[in-house]
């Protein structure tokens, strides 16, 4: 242990203090493990019930026509997630590609997008209201209703709600670049039946990135949700891709959105991707288990060193994510340089600050990753502007993924 405290510059007061935090989050641990194994136990029904075999990983290429693999796979997702159909393509490139599907599947112009957890992230946000096709440019209006202290505010949604164009409603489940708690599934769930009193015409639309697996449930009460298959329903495994999930005829425009009309979900070959997509989702209970595990230790190892940190160990957790307020941009860099270290892919890459696409503000991002851009695996990233947050969100194994926190923890004690 002695050469690895030495390889990532790991300071022996910080791994002793790591001991002991363990000790304190046990309990926190043990409820991790119940949400696993409900989570697992649904997804290996849902393989069960489809009768998957190994017909089912076959290649396929140009049209993609009759690929068993695909369409038993949507029926894996929407059987697992508890709704009635799903998209599940190696064609989506990002989240952000996948939710830009979703929300122009369903809006027109002259409707209106209403955000109830307010400003969506940054890269999201160009593709509402930026420039080069964003939704307003296609003609669809856009209002936002700000969190209040970090919770829907329900008086402001239900005056919002007035406006007739409304057309659809829009949550976050995760934090992304914010401090405060990521929205609980029941807590979206009950926002939304509260809305449908109101308004039982407008579609309930959800990002559900970072989220998936983390909680027993996911967010089916809504209309269409969306995520990244290299976040945590890709279970570490998948390459590529995203899923679209909800009601029956909603996920057929998203097809025929991510195609074109009169092809939707009939065409897209898999181009040998598929074992890894099935292999990944059977392993993502586990995977995100092992995620949230890395969080909650990170979360506690920090708050020890006297840092302020977003959710606390103990609290209950909707999303991989943990913020940790660090203070300086220097800290932040050091944090993430740490993390680099302790990865197993580009270990000797030194992350510094960019002026990442669709961004305001330089980013910095820390990611030795198997698949470039996979936040299911150890990474760590955050706009350098105050008060200066590192966003620490995955790992593919706890064990591993203690060592690149201790490596990240130890370079920003090293900081005055």
């Amino acid at each position: 242990m002695q050469d690895s405290l030495e390889l990532w510059g790991i300071s022996p007061q910080i791994e002793a203090m790591a001991n002991a935090v363990e000790e304190e989050i046990k309990p926190v641990f043990a409820e991790i493990d119940k949400v696993e194994k409900h989570c697992q136990k649904k997804v290996l029904s849902a393989f069960c019930k489809n009768k998957v075999s190994a017909a089912h990983f076959a290649a396929t290429s140009g049209y993609g026509y009759d690929d068993l693999g695909r369409d038993t796979l949507d029926c894996i997702f929407a059987d697992s997630f508890g709704c009635e159909a799903a998209l599940v393509r190696p064609q989506f490139v990002s989240g952000t590609h996948t939710l830009a599907v979703m929300l122009f599947a369903v809006l027109r112009p002259g409707d209106t997008l209403l955000s109830v957890t307010g400003a969506p992230y940054d890269t999201l946000f160009n593709v509402i209201a930026g420039e080069g096709g964003s939704l307003r440019e296609f003609g669809v209006g856009y209002e936002e209703v700000a969190l209040a202290d970090g919770k829907p505010d329900w008086a402001a949604i239900e005056k919002a709600l007035q406006n007739k164009d409304v057309k659809a409603v829009f949550m976050t489940r995760s934090k992304g670049y914010a401090w405060r708690d990521s929205l609980l599934t029941e807590d979206m769930a009950a926002l939304s039946e509260k809305i449908r009193k109101i308004r039982q015409d407008v579609l309930i639309l959800v990002d559900n990135c970072y989220g998936e697996f983390v909680e027993k449930e996911e967010p089916h009460f809504a209309d269409l949700f969306a995520g990244s298959l290299i976040k945590n329903a890709g279970g570490g495994l998948a390459p590529c891709g995203g899923y679209i999930a909800g009601k029956k005829e909603l996920v057929k425009l998203a097809a025929d959105r991510l195609t074109a009309p009169g092809i939707g979900l009939e065409c897209g070959a898999n181009l040998g991707v598929m074992k890894d997509l099935y292999l990944g989702f059977f392993m993502a209970p586990h995977v995100v288990a092992q995620a949230v595990r890395c969080a909650v230790f990170a979360g506690a190892l920090m708050q020890k060193l006297g840092f302020e940190v977003c959710p606390r160990p103990a609290d209950r957790r909707s999303d991989i994510i943990q913020a940790i307020k660090l203070g300086s941009g220097e800290r932040v860099i050091a944090f993430c340089g740490g993390l680099q270290a302790a990865s197993p892919v580009d270990s000797f890459v030194a992350p510094v600050p960019w002026d990442m696409p669709g961004y305001h503000d330089q980013i910095i991002m820390a990611a030795g990753a198997f698949t470039q851009g996979s936040s299911i695996e150890m990474s760590a990233d955050g706009p350098i502007r105050p008060p200066y947050i590192a966003y620490l969100q995955g790992g593919l194994t706890y064990e591993s993924g203690k060592l690149a926190i201790l490596a990240a923890a130890s370079k920003v004690m090293q900081i005055q």
